[in-house]
């Protein structure tokens, strides 16, 4: 199981999972700098009135929108250093079994550092965050059940 964990985090490194990841931060960030550019300078029709509507709508769906797009990123990494590892370590029923014990732990004992600064949250290998159906969009991690799927169709 160690082994297996490793071997999930060598992944990450060698699929240049940082970088990625701040890349696609970059341009969550960059997206939502232009929202505010395009509401400070267009929004306006030919009388001069701004559209308070569409002003509000940029104002919230394009961070929001730049977000999920960054989250999606963030989980696929997820399953391609899954995937990796579980190449890597030559087993991925190890890394399929070590997800499963932190998936119990993390249920029993919940992380009190992520409860209290959840940006931390992407640094775990496991989601330490509560999330079902909507909240799963805004998660870092895919669910550990998938991705403990996902390791045992490698198997097959």
């Amino acid at each position: 199981e160690l082994r297996g964990v490793i071997a999930h985090e060598l992944a990450h490194i060698h699929h240049r999972d940082t970088l990625i990841t701040t890349v696609a931060a970059t341009l969550a960030g960059a997206i939502s700098a232009l929202a505010q550019v395009a509401l400070f300078f267009g929004g306006r029709d030919e009388n001069g009135n701004r559209n308070l509507l569409m002003d509000l709508l940029v104002m919230l769906l394009a961070p929001l929108a730049a977000t999920l797009i960054q989250l999606a990123i963030s989980r696929s990494r997820e399953y391609e250093a899954d995937r990796g590892g579980a190449e890597i370590c030559g087993d991925p029923e190890a890394l399929a079994s070590a997800l499963e014990k932190l998936a119990t732990e993390a249920s029993c004992k919940p992380l009190q550092v992520a409860e209290e600064h959840p940006q931390t949250a992407a640094l775990m290998i496991v989601n330490p965050l509560s999330g079902e159906d909507l909240g799963a969009l805004f998660s870092t991690h895919p669910p550990l059940e998938k991705r403990i799927e996902r390791l045992r169709t490698l198997m097959k």
